[in-house]
């Protein structure tokens, strides 16, 4: 069973800045898609932003200069530098995963980190 493991939540002023990170465990033949998403207190899940197997990169509107997302393959994990932090930047983190089997694909979802800004 493939698994994964986010970290890096917390409790930060506004202006501040916060790094996020997922790590997959397991067995599996390649992970192609890398994201993540945030969840507001009574809001939709959305996505902030996507980096792709090629490194192709996409980010939410909202994010756009203030946060960066990377991986690194050989490690199996994705990070997002989250900088000049806004109130409306809280809620619970996710990253997903589209995790190759080889023989079929699957989404997979960390356990989720919050974050809360304060102002």
């Amino acid at each position: 069973q493939v698994q994964l493991v986010e970290s890096g939540g917390g409790l930060v002023p506004a202006g501040g800045s916060l790094d996020l990170s997922c790590v997959a465990s397991g067995k599996f033949f390649d992970i192609l898609d890398m994201s993540y998403y945030r969840q507001a207190p009574g809001q939709q899940r959305e996505l902030v932003a996507y980096k792709g197997r090629g490194g192709r990169t996409r980010y939410a509107d909202s994010v756009k200069g203030r946060f960066t997302i990377s991986r690194d393959n050989s490690k199996n994990t994705l990070y997002l530098r989250m900088n000049n932090l806004k109130p409306e930047d809280t809620g619970t983190y996710y990253c997903k995963f589209v995790v190759d089997y080889e023989v079929y694909y699957d989404d997979l979802w960390g356990q989720g980190t919050l974050v809360t800004v304060s102002s």
